[in-house]
């Protein structure tokens, strides 16, 4: 549709010749509404339509006369004013800037010149290039946005807000009280040998691993976990098969050491075993996340285990076990893990400690069969000697003495009132918007968009209006299916789901 915008120079009551311009929304364009209103203001600025000092329209005169939100517009104007584009007085309004940016007046003149190579770029070796373009949620900023909504809906972050801290600081205090000597030097690649313990006797009774201490290798969290194992298990150039949709991290990892990731589907049951035999059935790994897939929830079904097992052992392959947030399951108790179901099983186990205490900590645990001890010690300490003796050995007592146990407890009671309260608010705010069900474990839901919805773009209007959200179709290398949001509600209060859902609805109509 087109809207037409006039503009005044101060002073003057209404816009003078060739002072006006067009901004045509295309509700059919992947760019959202407030990036095509910025582009249409930018590029009447650029031709001359609008001259220096001429008066735009306020942002709720502009926003009812094009039909969107203020928002929208607000979005479109704080960009041209961060930018240089526009300045604004107080009391008066906004106004073309008198000195546009000086690079684009130029840039009007003569033709921009062709950018030349990089010589960084240039320098690149073929492995730091697949490492330089490998797919990283890890590259954009953590910090939440501004607002009453805080973290909402980030996916993948903790309760910070009940995190047990004077406990924690606590035990950090004693232990450096009596054992900062020792903690100083560095420490056995293999991990702290108490928290391996820990972490041993807490896999066997709450997750049903069969593993002893001297299987466990203390890691920099689950990314770590699975560069070592391409590391160890893959040459450049072996097929990997990967969840489709699945998580970007495990992906660009496996890129980054030259391994090739096989998109394989997932259904109801979990990950397609018959489809990943017909893609690559010679494929040397697998990774899966089958307590709880991600990022689409489901559970593998035991008949797809057992197949997936089946598969490794004929083919000589291995099975990666990420078991990120298996913890949290408000439907009885958690599900055992994959690895515990054979004695002979080809299971690289891993998980970490970032969604359950938080991300920076930076530990997370392999579980791998005593025959690959060696091999994944060695390649942790080349990889960077060994994590933190310090953190180590607090976490050690934080398990031993059962913060950790009754932390996980009160963090699945919270989580599963939060799920509720993000469902509910859902049903109120966002009816034909987006759908959203309660799931029976996890730290995040999917909001399914209408058929035909760009996710993508929902997730860009989301951002504009301080939401924070994961579009599904950037978790997939298949871009068929149905477009829908990440909603992460671990780390976020039940009144800041109803602000966080009130601006989402916002951002959606």
């Amino acid at each position: 549709m087109t809207r037409t915008i006039s503009a005044t120079r101060p002073g003057r009551a209404s816009a003078p010749k060739g002072a006006v311009t067009a901004v045509v929304l295309d509700p059919a364009s992947s760019a959202p509404l407030h990036r095509q209103v910025y582009q249409a203001l930018r590029g009447a600025i650029f031709a001359g339509r609008l001259r220096p000092g001429s008066k735009l329209p306020s942002t709720r005169a502009l926003a009812a006369h094009l039909g969107v939100s203020r928002n929208t517009v607000l979005g479109a104007y704080a960009q041209l004013l961060a930018e240089g584009y526009l300045r604004g007085r107080i009391g008066s309004g906004t106004y073309v800037a008198d000195a546009p940016p000086e690079h684009l007046l130029l840039a009007r003149r003569e033709p921009a010149p062709q950018p030349s190579p990089s010589p960084c770029a240039a320098a690149l070796s073929r492995r730091g290039a697949l490492v330089a373009g490998a797919p990283s949620p890890f590259r954009r900023a953590s910090a939440p946005p501004h607002g009453p909504s805080g973290w909402a809906f980030q996916v993948g972050v903790p309760a910070f807000d009940a995190f047990p801290a004077v406990a924690w600081g606590r035990l950090m205090s004693r232990r450096w009280d009596r054992s900062w000597r020792a903690l100083l030097p560095p420490h056995e690649a293999q991990g702290y040998a108490p928290l391996r313990r820990a972490i041993a006797d807490y896999l066997v009774t709450a997750r049903g691993v069969r593993c002893t201490p001297e299987q466990v290798i203390v890691v920099s969290g689950a990314q770590q976990a699975i560069s070592l194992a391409a590391e160890v298990l893959l040459d450049p150039g072996d097929p990997v098969w990967v969840e489709d949709p699945g998580y970007t991290a495990a992906r660009g990892a496996l890129i980054a050491l030259g391994a090739v990731p096989v998109p394989v589907p997932v259904d109801d049951e979990g990950l397609d075993v018959t489809a990943g035999v017909r893609r690559a059935a010679s494929a040397r790994l697998a990774v899966v996340t089958p307590s709880h897939q991600f990022p689409l929830g489901v559970t593998m079904s035991l008949g797809r285990r057992l197949a997936l097992l089946d598969w490794a052992r004929s083919a000589g392959g291995w099975v990666f076990e990420d078991d990120y947030d298996s913890e949290f399951r408000y439907a009885g108790r958690p599900l055992a893990a994959l690895q515990g179901l054979s004695p002979d099983a080809r299971v690289i186990y891993a998980g970490t400690f970032s969604k359950v205490l938080w991300p920076s900590l930076r530990l997370g645990y392999l579980v791998v069969p005593e025959g690959l001890v060696d091999a994944f010690v060695a390649a942790r300490a080349l990889a960077d000697v060994s994590s933190p003796s310090l953190e180590q050995a607090v976490l050690a007592d934080f398990m031993a003495e059962g913060h950790f146990a009754r932390h996980v407890r009160r963090m699945r009671v919270l989580y599963e009132r939060r799920q509720a309260a993000l469902v509910a608010a859902a049903a109120r705010e966002l009816p034909g918007l987006l759908e959203v069900r309660p799931a029976p474990a996890g730290m995040h839901l999917l909001g399914w968009l209408p058929p035909g919805r760009a996710d993508r773009d929902a997730a860009e209007r989301a951002a504009a209006n301080g939401v924070r959200c994961v579009a599904l179709s950037e978790l997939r290398i298949d871009p068929a299916g149905r477009g829908a949001l990440l909603l992460g509600y671990a780390a976020v209060p039940e009144d800041a789901i109803e602000e966080g859902v009130r601006r989402l609805a916002a951002a959606l109509r």
